[in-house]
């Protein structure tokens, strides 16, 4: 199989960026979308031409590292399936490909196709910790957690943290991955003591970072590669109501809220 590549290259995040086309011969059916760039590249350095830099690490669906927006749909036009889980089987030989990085403010380009995502780490991080105790691991059934919580808590644990809902959103908000993020805990007793502080901090975090606000486009939801529900977003935004009325955080109730329950 043959294709043509339409591939966004940008030296560094200060400089401009632009399409670039190249030809790529000799692809199978089987390989991986990842895998094909391989062949783009060594097929690049045989005439003399940078490589494509782009991200990766796990490649077998878990890492969320290849966060690449395939032909306008982010990991590429296949639903529940990140880049390294797409497969040239999956496009026609001869096939026009455009490929670009995640497109958001908050995720700085720092070469070709490789984005800066250290926000959503910080936006982790602004979460906090559990209050438990440390020390040896305690038994399985030490602590009772309905079947029913435990399956949503699992279900928002999905979350790779790839971005590719904010590379979705027309607003490049990130709130399914904030509430991904917040629910896996909220769900769980040791989450409980800094449940609403904890919704409070990452809300701001992801503010701060410059993500937009959810405006019920559902997109992200369409894009997750886990297939991450929206409905984790109203359940945040309870939480933040929650804490606006029960705490301080009065002051922060003019915010507008992201998704009505």
């Amino acid at each position: 199989m043959n294709f043509v590549l339409e591939v966004w290259r940008q030296q560094d995040r200060s400089a401009h960026g632009r399409f670039e086309t190249y030809p790529v011969e000799g692809i199978t059916p089987d390989m991986s979308f990842l895998e094909m760039l391989d062949v783009a590249n060594v097929q690049l350095a045989d005439a003399g031409i940078d490589p494509i830099e782009f991200d990766y690490d796990c490649r077998e669906g878990i890492c969320g590292s290849c966060s690449l927006v395939i032909k306008g749909h982010p990991h590429g036009p296949l639903r529940g399936a990140t880049t390294c889980q797409t497969y040239m089987r999956h496009f026609e030989d001869g096939q026009r490909i455009v490929i670009e990085p995640w497109r958001a403010a908050a995720f700085p380009v720092l070469k070709d196709l490789v984005v800066d995502r250290d926000a959503l780490d910080r936006i982790i991080a602004a979460g906090g910790f559990v209050s438990m105790k440390s020390g040896s691991a305690p038994d399985g059934n030490s602590i009772p957690v309905p079947k029913e919580d435990a399956e949503i808590a699992f279900d928002a644990a999905q979350c790779i943290g790839c971005g590719a809902c904010v590379a979705a959103c027309p607003n490049s908000s990130a709130m399914l991955f904030v509430a991904a993020k917040a629910a896996h805990l909220a769900y769980l007793p040791q989450g409980q003591p800094e449940r609403l502080k904890r919704a409070v901090s990452m809300i701001e975090a992801q503010d701060g970072e410059g993500f937009g606000g959810c405006s019920n486009h559902y997109r992200c939801e369409a894009a997750c590669p886990k297939g991450i529900p929206v409905r984790y977003i109203a359940e945040l935004n309870r939480d933040f109501i929650r804490a606006a009325l029960t705490t301080d955080q009065l002051s922060k109730l003019p915010r507008k809220l992201d998704m009505e329950e």
